[in-house]
This record gives C-alpha cells, sequence and structure tokens, in this order.
C-alpha cells in the first residue's frame, strides 16, 4: 500500500497551481447518460475518483477517451446497460450521482447502496425523494436501488436538508421532464452552478442558479457539448492554509476566490491577508501567531466541512485554545487522533473539537482516515520535527492531483513510498 513519507522542516516556498474540481467533474461526467452525442470536457483532474467514474460510465456504455493532459471525449452512443453495480459504487458515493441522468435518458435505473469516505452515514432518502416527486417508482431491495418510471412530470421538490448530491441528482432527473419542477432548499454550492451551466449549455432550461430554489422546466431534447470544469475550491483552501504557514512564502493560483468566501472570512479573522499579485495569491500575518478562533462548519457560503480539518492543523498553532463545531457530518473528527499523535493537543466534546495552540508538532507514523483529513495529515508533517509516514493515502488520491510532485516543486521533502497493509 502507498504511503506518504515526509520529513519536516523544509523551507517551502513557490506558487501551487490548483487542478479541476473532482466535485464538479463527477456530476458534470454522469450528466453525459443525458444525452447521445460526443462531449469535450476540460480541465478535468487526474484523480482515483475520476478514474472510477471513467470506468462506471463505460460499464453503462459510454466510451472515454483522453485527448490531452486534462482533456477527455466522452461518447454516448446510448446506454447499453442500466445497472451500476457494487463493485464500483461502493468505492465512490458520487457513483449515486448516475441515477438521475440514467433515469431522464432511459426512465429506469438500478444502482447499488453507495460507498465512500467513512466520515458519516450520508443516506441517500433525499434524492429518492426526489425522483418520486417526479414520478419514479423506488424499489430498494439487495443492497440495490431500482427507479423506473413510465413519465417523469416536473413537481415541487422540498429537501429537508440543502444536500449537494440530492439536488444535483434530482436536476438531471428533472431537465427532460415534463412541465417545471421546482427544488426549494437546494445547495448552492459552487460545483452545482457548474453542472447547471453545463446542462445549460446541452439546451437545460434552469434557473435559479446560485440560489436555494431551482427552477428546471423539461426539454425534449439535449446535446452534447465543450465544457471545461471549474478549479477545485477545496484544493484551493488546503494550499491557502500552506501558504499561511509558510508566513507568506508560498503562493497560490488557478482558482476563484469568490467560491472561498466563508473560508477566507475567517483566516482574516485568525489575523491574516489575502494579497494578490498577477493572479497569484499569498496568504500573510501582520502577528507573530494566529489567533484562537470558533468555527461551525455550514452549508454553502458558511464555512466548508471540507476544509475543517486543515483549519484545524493551523489552529494548532494558535496564541490560546480554539473551537470548531461540526455540523455537517457526525464522524468527521477522526483526524484528531492522529494528529494528537503527533503532538497537537485537542480534545472532542460531542461535535466540538477544543484545539489548545502553542503546540510544536512532531513527526510520526499515522494513517488517513478519509480524503481531507488525510490533507490535514500532510501538513502537519511538512511542519514537523523529523519523519511523518502518513499511511492509506489512497483516501488522498481521491482528492488531490499529483499532490505529492506539487509540494515538492515548493521545496517539500515528501516522497510516496510502498508499505505493509494495517
Amino acid at each position: 500500500m502507498d504511503a506518504y513519507k515526509i520529513i519536516g522542516g523544509s523551507k517551502l516556498e513557490g506558487v501551487l497551481n490548483v487542478s479541476g474540481s473532482k466535485n464538479a467533474t463527477l456530476p458534470i461526467l454522469a450528466a453525459t447518460l443525458i444525452a447521445e452525442g460526443e462531449y469535450i470536457l476540460k480541465n478535468v483532474p487526474s484523480l482515483k475518483d475520476v478514474r472510477t467514474m471513467f470506468k462506471l460510465l463505460e460499464k453503462l456504455g459510454l466510451e472515454v477517451e483522453k485527448i490531452s493532459k486534462n482533456s477527455y471525449k466522452i461518447i454516448n452512443n446510448g446506454i447499453k446497460n442500466i445497472e451500476a453495480t457494487y463493485d464500483l459504487v461502493k468505492t465512490m458515493r458520487a457513483s449515486f450521482l448516475v441515477m438521475g441522468p440514467m433515469l431522464s435518458h432511459s426512465q429506469k435505473a438500478k444502482v447499488s447502496l453507495p460507498g465512500g469516505c467513512a466520515i458519516g452515514t450520508r443516506p441517500v432518502d433525499l434524492h429518492l425523494k426526489g425522483f418520486e416527486a417526479i414520478g419514479a417508482k423506488i424499489e430498494i431491495s439487495h443492497g440495490y436501488v431500482e427507479a423506473i418510471s413510465e413519465e417523469l412530470i416536473g413537481n415541487n421538490v422540498i429537501l429537508d436538508f440543502p444536500s449537494v448530491g440530492a439536488t444535483e441528482n434530482i436536476i438531471m432527473a428533472a431537465v427532460r421532464a415534463k412541465g417545471i419542477t421546482v427544488i426549494e432548499n437546494a445547495a448552492r454550492e459552487p460545483e452545482i452552478d457548474d453542472l447547471c451551466n453545463f446542462l445549460n449549455k446541452m439546451g437545460a432550461k434552469i434557473r435559479g442558479i446560485g440560489s436555494s430554489r431551482i427552477e428546471i422546466e423539461g426539454v425534449d431534447k439535449l446535446k452534447a457539448v465543450e465544457y471545461s470544469i471549474i478549479p477545485d475550491r477545496i484544493e484551493a483552501g488546503t494550499f491557502l492554509v500552506l501558504s499561511a504557514l509558510s508566513k507568506g512564502k508560498v503562493g497560490v493560483t488557478d482558482f476563484k476566490i469568490e467560491h472561498l468566501e466563508g473560508f477566507i472570512l475567517k483566516l482574516e479573522e485568525i489575523g491574516y491577508k489575502l494579497n494578490e499579485n498577477n493572479g497569484v495569491f499569498y496568504v500573510k500575518g501582520e502577528i507573530e501567531k494566529p489567533k484562537p478562533i470558533r468555527v461551525q462548519t455550514m452549508p454553502y457560503p458558511g464555512f466548508p466541512t471540507d476544509l475543517q480539518a486543515q483549519l484545524m492543523t493551523l489552529l494548532c498553532f494558535s496564541n490560546g485554545t480554539s473551537e470548531i463545531k461540526e455540523t455537517i457530518f457526525e464522524n468527521r473528527f477522526m483526524h484528531v487522533s492522529e494528529l494528537n499523535r503527533m503532538g497537537a493537543d485537542i480534545k472532542i466534546d460531542g461535535n466540538i473539537a477544543i484545539i489548545k495552540g502553542n503546540i510544536n508538532f512532531s513527526g510520526a507514523e499515522v494513517m488517513a482516515s478519509d480524503l481531507r483529513a488525510g490533507a490535514a495529515l500532510v501538513i502537519a508533517g511538512l511542519l514537523s520535527e523529523g519523519e511523518t509516514l502518513v499511511q492509506r493515502i489512497y483516501h488522498i488520491d481521491r482528492g488531490y492531483e499529483k499532490l505529492e510532485e506539487k509540494l515538492k516543486n515548493i521545496g517539500a521533502n515528501i516522497e510516496r513510498v510502498k508499505v505493509d497493509i494495517i
């Protein structure tokens, strides 16, 4: 199994380029199931999750062809198979996003109940309620969800929680439904905006993009198009944490600052300022140590849960005690015990992490429990004294493109090594 061996304390200096968004790419890839034709997708990140989605599309009958470094041709000559099997769906939760597009294209779909990171239950009931609202009949048996409809008909859908996946899946199912579908309490993440913009370019009629009320007017036909994926705001936020901890010597480029407002507000509260020079952003502080703060994860545009672990690593260096309240996922503090192994002083009280600052990290053997936890441990390792071995980095490979290469380019002493499975 692969691991990262990191020798901490190297001087970090240079510019980190942000790749295309994983969380925008996956639903857009799923959406290529809706209409037949040849798609050209650009700025697609080279990630394990993306490769898994390619395999799933191919299993359903589509063809995937790489045409340049981050550009792909997706050829849809018709869906040949309406079953997304457990062997692929179990490894990536976003695989469930093929259900809405298959319903739109074929009026039927059979998809295994999903897997993914172990950060919470994340049930798919909101997806299924949305499908039922627009006319699909749902049956769950033997670990699979089967949906079928003679005709999808627009309706009002009110989400109990602004679920990103449910919002995306319902939108994709509704674009060819008869009449108008309105999603109330829709999630507002930029990745949903990107999906809607892609679908509108295909010929869909989606209004209210970026708001909590999305209106989809069904159309008879959509067409394949060429499209470029937005940058990954979570990778950008991760790199901005590194910029702060390098005292502004590391720059970050190729991202949209407007996608990170909630995160940047917290950086400013800590005592940092974001400076821009020719499209490169640097995080600098006028204080010796970051200030302690309180943070609560929230749906967009609030502070993103996907940057909670990385910010926690930063707050370990603060001059005081900070608190992070996790409101999105119930199991998203599994990195705490690993950070504590490296010298952090963090205690958990329910869904609140209490972080005492003024610590010094020391290298240790640690284990990534999920994608973002892995990123936090890598940051801690870069700032540690001695050697850190981050195991189970297959989690990190799901969401960060060529991370060790990017970090080496700014001076990090990091290597991918083989270790025995534990």
